[in-house]
């Protein structure tokens, strides 16, 4: 018959944390209740899959206690959602007709003009991640010529790197 609110209180009981909701008292011999409830529960990064909920009814009746207890699973699906951008200083470049790579020559301006590329990868959320791999691809040879002088690698915000062997092949 009609709806009520419950008010339930959040408390730890032996190491689990423990809502305890008080739906009254008394009722009636052979009553019948639906609850619905609506959990918030945060921190789940680390949980795994699933989350486990045990669900258990109390009645403080001498005479018949009941503890009818029942387990629910629910799965856990992390979500984030990852950006990429990417930017060339300058963002254009003509070679002069002229200008040849100097081979054996440990000189920087002897290897063409600097090129810098930056790439940021961003975490919109609204989930943490963690193990992220970005596969960058760098065409540093057209033939046998060479067409991009793979220089130097860097990373700033706690990002780790795996260097390509073709990196500074001529320790400039």
């Amino acid at each position: 018959q009609g709806q009520e609110k419950l008010s339930c209180n959040p408390k730890k009981e032996n190491g689990t944390h423990v809502v305890l909701c008080e739906l009254g008292n008394p009722m009636k011999a052979g009553a019948q209740i639906t609850v619905d409830m609506e959990l918030s529960v945060s921190g789940l990064e680390d949980m795994g899959d699933a989350i486990t909920f045990h669900l258990q009814l109390r009645s403080k009746n001498s005479p018949s206690p009941s503890n009818a207890s029942v387990t629910v699973t629910v799965p856990v699906e992390a979500e984030a959602e990852m950006g990429l951008r990417g930017n060339s200083l300058p963002g254009t470049m003509v070679l002069p007709t002229s200008w040849h790579w100097v081979e054996g020559s440990r000189r920087l301006e002897d290897h063409g003009i600097k090129v810098e590329h930056v790439y940021e990868l961003h975490n919109k959320g609204p989930g943490t991640v963690s193990g992220v791999t970005l596969s960058l691809a760098v065409p540093h040879l057209l033939g046998d010529h060479v067409l991009l002088y793979l220089l130097e690698l860097g990373t700033e915000g706690g990002m780790n790197c795996s260097q390509h062997p073709a990196l500074n092949p001529a320790q400039v």
